[in-house]
This record gives structure tokens, C-alpha cells and sequence, in this order.
């Protein structure tokens, strides 16, 4: 085993054991295994960085690099497509530990003797690793513990080198390993340009869940910086009410230019919300609901959960309107009681026909009191034809009742 740190500018000696340069640098080859292969050595030889490959490299160690020929190439070294360097791009950089769920800064590499050659095996997060670059051999101690990160378990390394691949800077399979939450909590700690970047890594429906875990602010500067068809992707599939207040967050010509390439029915949603004021129920709520018509049988409404191709996140309740295509809200039932009613009765027998509701008019603050007062998880927005607008969550009530210091706590309380 190897720390970068014990081979940078140590010799490199030729198959004479001549000295011919120093090692400058590690390049590794990224995006293809696990734990990256060396594939070569940037050498220093005055004001001259060349190149030595590994077919080239007979030994590696701390005390330097042996070549296996008298031969060199000194052609200038150029990095190319997935090549990394560990003491440029990788010392001294934040990184997303996947498994400890959080950004620590990589004070030194491991490196492993696989057999074929030498692979990065770890990060070292530890004092000890910074320790080691800077006090000669021996001086650093060792009694001192060393916290090194499996590489498998990097999920994002915060470089700001352009030339790097953007397959060091995310994985989407690691990184989806965390709750949006976690990833969202994550990002907010690394610069905007990383956090953008955290984000593009991820499909669009985790990139859209971690979007709507950040303030809007955040949000809206993550979509600025994205491409804008990506950007209307992701805002596809946030909630509606979501969309409209980074919509609302951006300048006016931005906002026009992603509304009009999102799709046609997600479209639609977020126009519908579009002309509330945000401190009324119709700008608190959202548009994704589930409705029923009165006259079905529980277990013909179960069946038709079961086929839908896409419902809310969250079903809290069901809508029950008075008959096929009608927004006529006549009761309401939750999913619990509708799963353990009777199959054979049918909706109106069963559903709730008195319940609190908003109207789109009314204000927010109102709203979040009367879901708060009957520890309810949503209220129904109807308007004055008694047609059902939307519903508001309670996890959007509470970040108008909590203080803000403690809307940060909501997901993992209402998540």
C-alpha cells in the first residue's frame, strides 16, 4: 500500500538507475472501474512535464520510480478524456461520502498493489493523512488514527479542474443510494457550481426530489446554471406547486423559457397555479390529487390505484366527486379506511361527507391553522362552483407555522 503523498516529487531513476526526473503527478484512468488504475506517471524534468506510461514503469514505490528502459518521450504531457490527476484534481478537495453521508476534504490517496498494477483504493480524511504531506518521513507518528474512505463509496468529488470528466465529479448509481433529503442537506454545503453539478448527476425524478428538499432560492440558481432543456425535465416532474415558485424565484425571461419547453399536461398544471398570489390556499397548494367518482365499489377503486401509471408521492386521501370526469367534491377517505372497507360497498357508503376545506382565496396562514388545529395531513381546496382546485400538504403548512430555524427538520418529520 501507497499514499500519494510518499511518491510525489520523488526520483525517477531509468533501467541504469540514473535519475531522470521526478514524479509530478499520478494520472489515473476514471468512469470504468471501481477503484481507478494508474495508468502512468507525469514526470518533471526542469520546466519540461512529460508522460510515462505504466508499460514503462518497472517499480513504484516510496523511495521513487524505476523505468524499464534507458528511453524517454518528452513529447509535453496532455490529459485526455477520463484522466484523472490525483495530486491536481483530488488533494485537498471536498468529496460526498456515500456511506458516512457526508463532504469531507481528501487530505491524502491510497493506493493498492492489485497485482496488475496500482489502484486507488481510498481517500484519507484524516489528520494524520495531512500530517504526512507536510513533515518529513517518520516525523507525522505512528500512533495516529487514519480514517481512510473506500473509493466505492465516493460519490462526488468537488474538483475545479474543467478538464476532468464529469464521471469523477457524480454517480448517479452511489449518489441514489441517499435519501433526497440526505443528497439535498449534502449539496448545500458545496459551492453553487458543485451543487449544480450534484444535481445534473441524478435522474430527473431524484434530481427533482432533491430540488424540492432546497430553498427556492437554491433551486432557481441550480436551474439557471443548468442546460435548459435538462432544467424543464427536471421541473416536469416536481410537484406543480414546486415548479411555479422556482418559476416565480427566476427572472422573467428565464422562467418564460423553461415554462415553454416543458411538456404539454405538466404544463398545464403549473399554469392552472400560476395566477394565485403565494400567500393564499391556491398558491399553497398543489394539483396532484386522486379522484374518484362516488358510484365505484372500494374494490373496484383499489384495482384502479393499482393501474394508475403514475400517482402522487404521498397519498393521503382520495377525492370522492360525484360522478366520472366532475370536479364536484361530495366526501373524502383516506387510504388506511379505504383499504379496510368492505370491497363490495361502494364510495358514497363509506367516504367522509363532512370535512374541513379552503377556498383558493383564502390566506395561507389560515390554511396551515385549520390543518394544524385538526391534525390533518391535507386539505381540500374547492372553489365557488364546489369543484376541487387542489390540496394543500402538511408539510407545506408547517414551513408557514415553524419557525425557519426548524423548516430544515420538516422532511425527515413529514418526509
Amino acid at each position: 500500500m501507497l499514499y500519494l503523498s510518499q511518491i510525489l516529487s520523488r526520483p525517477i531513476f531509468d533501467a541504469r538507475n540514473e535519475k531522470i526526473a521526478a514524479i509530478y503527478d499520478v494520472l489515473v484512468k476514471y468512469g470504468v472501474d471501481e477503484y481507478p488504475p494508474v495508468i502512468g506517471l507525469v514526470a518533471k524534468f526542469g520546466r519540461r512535464n512529460f508522460f510515462i506510461p505504466r508499460r514503462n514503469i518497472l517499480e513504484l514505490g516510496e523511495n521513487g520510480a524505476k523505468m524499464s528502459s534507458a528511453k524517454l518521450d518528452l513529447t509535453p504531457f496532455e490529459r485526455r478524456d477520463g484522466e484523472v490527476l490525483l495530486g491536481k484534481d483530488v488533494l485537498d478537495n471536498q468529496l460526498i461520502d456515500v456511506d458516512g453521508k457526508r463532504v469531507v476534504r481528501v487530505n491524502d490517496v491510497q493506493l493498492i498493489d492489485t497485482g496488475d498494477f496500482w489502484r486507488v483504493s481510498g481517500a484519507d480524511v484524516s489528520l494524520r493523512g495531512f500530517l504526512r504531506r507536510l513533515m518529513p518521513k517518520g516525523f507525522y507518528g505512528s500512533d495516529r488514527p487514519v480514517e481512510v474512505i473506500d473509493w466505492a463509496d465516493v460519490g462526488y468529488l468537488a474538483t475545479d479542474t474543467a478538464t476532468v470528466t464529469v464521471q469523477l465529479k457524480s454517480s448517479k448509481d452511489k449518489l441514489s443510494r441517499l435519501h433526497p433529503v440526505e443528497i439535498a442537506q449534502l449539496a448545500e454545503t458545496l459551492s453553487p457550481i458543485h451543487r449544480t453539478e450534484v444535481v445534473e448527476s441524478l435522474d430527473n425524478e431524484v434530481a427533482a426530489d432533491t430540488l424540492e428538499e432546497m430553498s427556492t432560492g437554491a433551486q432557481a440558481r441550480i436551474l439557471e446554471d443548468m442546460d435548459q432543456e435538462r432544467a424543464a425535465d427536471i421541473l416536469e416532474e416536481m410537484s406543480p406547486d414546486d415548479a411555479v415558485d422556482v418559476l416565480g424565484e427566476l427572472s422573467d425571461q428565464k422562467a418564460e423559457e423553461l415554462f415553454n419547453l416543458m411538456e404539454d399536461e405538466e404544463k398545464a398544471d403549473v399554469a392552472e397555479l400560476m395566477h394565485f398570489d403565494h400567500d393564499t390556499a391556491g398558491g399553497l397548494m398543489t394539483t396532484e390529487f386522486i379522484v374518484f367518482p362516488r358510484d365505484l365499489t372500494v374494490g373496484q377503486t383499489i384495482a384502479r390505484l393499482r393501474e394508475m401509471a403514475e400517482t402522487p408521492n404521498m397519498i393521503y386521501y382520495l377525492y370522492i366527486v360525484e360522478e366520472e370526469r366532475s370536479w364536484k367534491l361530495v366526501g373524502l377517505i383516506s387510504l388506511r379506511s379505504l383499504i379496510l372497507a368492505d370491497p363490495t360497498l361502494t364510495l358514497e357508503s363509506v367516504m367522509r361527507n363532512k370535512f374541513q376545506f379552503a377556498h383558493p382565496s383564502d390566506s395561507a396562514e389560515q390554511v396551515a391553522q385549520t390543518i394544524a388545529e385538526y391534525n390533518l395531513l391535507a386539505l381540500p381546496v374547492i372553489d365557488d362552483e364546489g369543484d376541487i382546485a387542489g390540496i394543500v400538504t402538511v408539510d407545506d403548512a408547517m414551513e408557514i407555522l415553524l419557525p425557519k430555524n426548524l423548516q430544515r427538520r420538516l422532511p425527515r418529520l413529514f418526509g
